[in-house]
Parts: C-alpha cells; structure tokens; sequence
C-alpha cells in the first residue's frame, strides 16, 4: 500500500519572489489526488518539493517519519527511493532505447542480474501497453509512447508515492483519456500513493480521489474532489469553466477595478449546473481499488466538517453507489 504524506506549513521563495506560503496538506495512503492551478503558480515546485529536490525555507514534509526538508541527507535518500517521478515530457535518455530508458534506475541504483532487470522491464513495459516499442529510440515513438515509457520507468522500482508532472502535455484528448484510464488502472494494480499536477480539467474531473489548487502564492483549497468541484470560490469556479471573467488573468491575476468590471457585466448571468462527473473506474479484468474503500471510510468520518455542497454530493455520490449494488440480477433465461 501506498504511504501517506503529510505537509506542514510549507512556505518556498525564490530570492524576493514568493512562490506559495505556508502550504499545509495531506495525501492519503493509496489514494489519487491532483494538483490544479494556472501556469506560474509553483505546482512543479511543490512536486520537487515533495520528493526532496527542492529545500523550502519553512515547514515539513513527513513520509516515514523523515522529513524531506530539514532531515538527514542520508535519510532523505533513502526516503526518495520510495518514489517514482513521471516528469512532463518523459525526460528520456535520447541515445537510449526504451528498454534501456525503463532500466537506468535499477541498473543504477540496484545491484540486480541482468536477467532479474528484463524481466522487470518487460513487465513495466506491458503495464503501460509498449509491448514492442522496447528496442526503439525515443525520437522514434509519439509523444504518447514517451509518456507512457516515462511513466513505465517511474514505476521500475515499485514505488510507493507516484508523482506525475503535468502526464497530459502535449497529448490530444483521445490520448489524454486513455492516460486517465492507465493511472486509475496503475493505481488499482499497485495501490501506490499519487500525486498527478495537471491543467486538463478531464483528468481533473474523472481521475483524482482528492483535489487541490494553488493560486496568488497560496494552496485555495485540498481534500475530497466534492470539495473543489462543488466550490463557489471564484478562482475555482473561473478554472474549471474554463472561461476569462475571474481572478485569473492572462499574465497575472486581475486588479480589483477589472474584477468589478466583471462582475458589473456578468450580473444576473446564471451559472451552468455543477455537474460532477463519476470517478472512473479500473479496466475489466483488474481488481477494485483498494483505495476506495478507505476513502469512504475517511470521507464519511469527516462529512460533518465540509461545506454543505460538498456533503450533498458525496451522500448523493454514495446514495447511487448502494442502489446500484440492490438491483436485483436477472435470472438466467428471464421467465415469470
């Protein structure tokens, strides 16, 4: 099972510029949660963060007890051995094969046979559908087969925490929705801890147990996905409808006088309806994610402390859930 992170207060500048304050979250074990935010907000940061890469001027990450900020840099290495990292576009070894590519982190950070290391290749090569692509470069293959053979070599050493930066660039929507059902189906094969930095408002809506966004230096929100897709802040509710009246601007975030102008023409304009997209689920054939049953349990236990659109809809979420494992089977051949 995956192993759960916790974040506390976590603040990270870059000389005079702040990039994100006092950042405080945590991923459950085993669980999918994605990351939004408009481009420029730190969300790449945060990942390397996460993993150590990166030195925040305050706060902590704890995974195990160690903290990938201020701990040991011993224990900090070996802690990174716990993830597996799917960069945005593949960061392939360009004079290497994909097998070779999938096998640099055992080969480098294991002492493993040759014939151990194929066989742990070619399985992560399956996972991710690349049966056959194994002996071409990656100026040979789409970028869809390079995301793929990226994500299969973040896999390569069973990792517990997965952290994939922005998996969807670059990729038209077919392939994109494809991606979104490998990682539900990577989740429910190996129950790892994901952590998926986004702006594809699909996987957004179909993919994540948990939803988070970062805006103007600052985490809007973090937990149930419920939360965000049924949230009324306006940085929310501009992202997810894709549309240019809100806080979000073109290079940076809009004035108060810009808003006001906003708000002055979009007055009495009713909004959509905020329809929740159900969660997809893993492939024929692959086990249910074990995720989900301790998501309920953790989700239910803290109903009473989230906004009331956000209960309504996870009641209603699970209210259809048990209806639809009531409905009486068919008996073979019909009959009266």
């Amino acid at each position: 099972m995956g192993i759960e992170v916790a974040v506390e207060g976590l603040t990270m500048s870059f000389g005079k510029q702040n990039i994100w304050q006092d950042v405080s979250l945590t991923l459950p074990a085993g669980e999918v949660s994605v990351m939004l935010g408009p481009s420029g907000t730190g969300k790449t940061v945060f990942l390397k963060s996460l993993i150590g890469l990166l030195k925040p001027q305050r706060g902590r990450v704890l995974i195990n007890g160690v903290d990938m900020v201020g701990g040991r840099e011993r224990d900090i290495y070996e802690t990174r051995k716990l993830f597996g990292l799917m960069f945005q576009d593949g960061a392939l070894f360009g004079s290497m094969t994909l097998f070779d590519n999938i096998a640099f982190p055992l080969r480098e950070h294991t002492r493993k046979r040759e014939s151990e290391i194929r066989r742990m290749v070619m399985e992560r090569i399956e996972l991710v559908g690349l049966l056959g692509a194994e002996g071409k470069l990656p100026g040979e293959i789409s970028g869809g087969m390079r995301k793929r053979a990226g994500l299969a070599r973040a896999l390569v050493l069973d990792p517990q925490i997965v952290l994939c930066d922005e998996p969807d660039s670059g990729l038209d929507p077919v392939r994109t929705a494809y991606l979104s059902q490998l990682l539900i189906d990577l989740n429910a094969r190996i129950d790892a801890t994901m952590l998926i930095v986004t702006h594809n408002l699909d996987i957004a809506a179909t993919v994540p147990d948990n939803m988070g966004m970062f805006f103007r230096r600052n985490l809007v929100t973090f937990g149930p996905r419920e939360v965000l897709l049924t949230s009324d802040e306006p940085v929310v509710t501009q992202f997810l409808a894709g549309r240019r009246e809100g806080p979000i601007g073109m290079s940076e975030e809009k004035d108060a006088a810009a808003l006001a102008a906003e708000a002055d023409s979009a007055a009495g304009r009713p909004d959509g309806p905020r329809v929740i997209v159900p969660q997809l689920e893993p492939s024929p054939g692959l086990p249910p994610r074990a995720a989900v049953v301790r998501r309920r349990e953790r989700v239910l236990g803290m109903l009473d402390t989230l906004p009331p659109a956000a209960r309504a809809a996870i009641e209603d979420t699970y209210a259809r859930q048990a209806a639809a494992r009531t409905v009486p089977t068919p008996s073979p051949g019909g009959g009266a």
